[in-house]
């Protein structure tokens, strides 16, 4: 779940984004100030559209703002009043973490991209990664499914050329460290740091 605000650019409406899928695909369900998109296929609800938003909750961010206890249990108030089943789901666990690299092998359609299996803790991810340092045995860091990174971007589920991606393996200037190296590669952490730990707190 992301939830984007921007009152200047498109007004006092709240978005809240939870899943990808293309345009050709979405509806929309309005009622009151609420609007459902959905999957015309699955009828399953991708996003949330929040009117009149700073009537139910007080946001002071712009941009891509941060999932609070208040916010999630504001719409869901909102919701349930304008008679939708829908209920958002409030995840505060971390999005950036210390993951391992189980294994590493060759993208059977793309010559410069692996794939890897990555232990993070609490799963173990398979993610498409075209940096030439990888390799089985790293720590590293990984930004998961819904994680913003710093330069805004989304990190979403991804399908590169026919083989299924669930996150991101991060350089060191992807996650805008200082006196991050310019050159291509991934953040190669210490042989002792905890796997499934918060890379940032």
């Amino acid at each position: 779940m992301n939830i984007f605000y921007n009152k200047e650019g498109i007004g006092d409406t709240l978005l809240i984004t939870l899943k990808q899928i293309p345009s050709e695909d979405r509806k929309v369900e309005r009622k009151g100030n609420i609007a459902r998109v959905y999957s015309a296929v699955t009828n399953e609800t991708v996003a949330i559209n929040v009117f009149d938003a700073s009537t139910y909750v007080d946001v002071q961010e712009n941009g891509i703002v941060t999932i609070t206890e208040h916010i999630v249990n504001s719409v869901n108030e909102l919701l349930a009043k304008e008679g939708f089943e829908d209920t958002l789901v409030l995840d505060l666990s971390p999005k950036f973490v210390i993951g391992y690299v189980i294994e590493k092998e060759k993208h059977p359609n793309a010559d410069k991209l692996n794939i890897c299996k990555v232990d993070v803790g609490t799963d173990t991810l398979q993610i498409v990664c075209g940096a030439p340092n990888v390799e089985q045995g790293q720590k590293v860091v990984v930004a998961k499914v819904g994680a913003v990174m710093p330069s805004g971007l989304v990190i979403k589920d991804a399908n590169l050329r026919g083989v299924d991606s669930f996150g991101m393996i991060c350089s060191a200037r992807e996650l805008d460290l200082p006196d991050a190296p310019q050159e291509k590669g991934i953040l190669v952490l210490e042989a002792d740091a905890e796997v499934g730990k918060a890379f940032f707190n």
